[in-house]
């Protein structure tokens, strides 16, 4: 790979790959390392990668494998410090309240409301969930991703709409 299809990678999926990682991470500051860290891993492995079908899914599996590896290592950590480290929320882009309709701002409310339920669930059920809903892969895309047969990954999403709808009926938000 030549620093020019590297160059086209970030141009094509960069986008996507790191909102996709700010909804992994929760945190903005980590979700810029692990894009930076995933397109680092990319051209590490550049030559014994060979990306013939779905680039987009080659990369995630990147991101999500270094995600998966930054968590134990961190969670390493904390157990031999004995503390807790605090998770910011991701900065939001949308505009302020006063420049917004009543539509908008209503339709603001839903998205955080179902962001916040999302980032409430496990590792587990949210990694699936944005892989599927957010970036839009296959099932099939998602087990390779995930290192997990079509099955689990379906009954994964399964549990997760399950949790998520009784979560936000318990907000009193209509499904």
């Amino acid at each position: 790979m030549s620093q020019e299809e590297l160059e086209n990678y970030i141009y094509a999926y960069g986008k996507d790959l790191l909102s996709f990682c700010c909804s992994v991470t929760r945190n903005r500051q980590e979700a810029e390392d692990l894009y930076q860290d995933t397109f680092l891993k990319l051209y590490e492995i550049r030559e014994t990668l060979l990306i013939t079908k779905n680039p987009k899914s080659c990369l995630m599996s990147i991101s999500v494998n270094l995600y998966r590896n930054y968590k134990r290592k961190h969670s390493v950590r904390r157990r031999i410090l004995g503390t807790q480290v605090s998770v910011e929320d991701a900065a939001s882009s949308l505009p302020s309240r006063e420049e917004m309709t009543e539509e908008q701002i209503l339709h603001r409310e839903e998205c955080e409301l179902l962001r916040g339920a999302v980032k409430g669930l496990t590792d587990k059920y949210r990694i699936p969930v944005l892989l599927f809903y957010m970036e839009e892969l296959s099932i099939a895309e998602i087990s390779g991703i995930m290192h997990l047969s079509e099955g689990t990954v379906k009954s994964r999403l399964h549990r997760a709409k399950k949790i998520l709808r009784q979560r936000l009926e318990d907000c009193h938000y209509e499904i």
